[in-house]
């Protein structure tokens, strides 16, 4: 795999090359690239802060400084990805060979959520709570075993106070709440119990503080309840919408991709017959960034979109998506769109 150059934080000292962006938001930029280490390149995962906005600098060195630490311990047990380099604004750690648990969709997989609470259990015995497992795209899904990323908002603590006790209660009932979507059937009648009841800090959270951080983030543009950007829940429905009237498309799927300068970028798949030029002048101004004209989207056996492969395909994340390829006829239509996709600014040179 040959590298593409681009810029990177002085504090490196050269050590990494970019790939592909991961992330973008006020609070850093996440990317995969490869990194130098004593012992030879190793493919990575660089968070930085040196192009965040200065407004939102002091929380984003706050989240930062608290991955960093819950890395340098979670990092050595096998059960997230290793720190390979902590500096004051760039923070490099190992990547994982897996997909996010939103892209894995692993229905009926009751091993990979044994694995999941191993992991879970594993980390609390080390004295630190995950506190973000609602995102399904802080669990990764990785040769069937569960891992954990995203360390943020994570929290060390030196003993078994009332507050860890309860983090670590939040941390397994959002895994539980997961795994009710996925695999309902191999939840236990004490996970039905822990899934029935929230914690009173949970409670009170909802009812108050989780309104207001809605409001602000929404309002600055930050995420959505998903972690996918607002543009995504604002914007992509409307244009699908918009293109489904046009005579000659069939149908449309969006997915969001982060953006070096957008933050999150809309990219559209459109089964059809028009040229990508045709629609963009259809949807006038508010387009998607990239705009692909399809002759299939990949479905599943029920005719649903296949959005989770488009996902990677927008992101360029291609490496991943042989191991979610169900059939030789699905292999097909993927590989068509993979050969023509547009967005190549950021990517991995095969």
């Amino acid at each position: 795999m040959r590298m593409i150059a681009g810029d990177e934080p002085a504090e490196l000292g050269g050590r990494w090359h970019s790939g592909v962006v991961l992330k973008r938001d006020v609070f850093s930029t996440v990317e995969r690239g490869r990194f130098q280490t004593d012992g030879g390149e190793v493919d990575a995962v660089l968070r930085r802060l040196d192009q965040v906005p200065w407004w939102s600098r002091g929380l984003a060195i706050l989240l930062f400084r608290r991955e960093r630490r819950a890395l340098a311990t979670a990092g050595q047990l096998g059960i997230a990805p290793p720190l390979l380099f902590a500096g004051r604004r760039a923070l490099v750690r190992g990547w994982i060979d897996g997909v996010p648990l939103h892209i894995a969709k692993p229905f009926g997989d009751a091993g990979y959520f044994r694995s999941a609470k191993a992991a879970l259990r594993t980390l609390h015995r080390a004295g630190i709570s995950h506190n973000d497992l609602a995102k399904e795209q802080n669990w990764l899904y990785g040769g069937g075993r569960a891992y954990l990323t995203d360390f943020q908002l994570a929290s060390c603590f030196r003993s078994d106070s009332a507050l860890f006790r309860i983090a670590r209660y939040e941390d397994l009932r959002h895994l539980l709440k997961h795994k009710r979507r996925y695999a309902p059937e191999a939840l236990t009648a004490a996970e039905r119990r822990v899934l029935a009841r929230k914690s009173f800090i949970t409670r009170a959270w909802m009812s108050t503080g989780k309104k207001v951080y809605y409001a602000i983030t929404r309002g600055l543009n930050v995420t959505d309840r998903e972690g996918r950007g607002l543009r995504f829940v604002r914007d992509a429905p409307e244009i699908a919408a918009r293109l489904r009237t046009h005579p000659q498309v069939n149908d449309v799927a969006i997915v969001p991709f982060p953006d070096r300068r957008a933050g999150t970028g809309l990219y559209a798949f459109v089964e059809g017959s028009a040229t990508d030029r045709e629609l963009l002048d259809f949807l006038g101004a508010k387009g998607p960034e990239h705009l692909q004209i399809v002759d299939a989207l990949p479905r599943d056996p029920q005719g649903e979109v296949r959005s989770e492969i488009l996902e990677l395909v927008a992101m360029n994340q291609l490496d991943l998506i042989a191991p979610l390829i169900k059939t030789d006829a699905e292999r097909a239509i993927v590989g068509r769109i993979v050969s023509e996709r547009r967005n190549l600014r950021d990517r991995f040179a095969f």
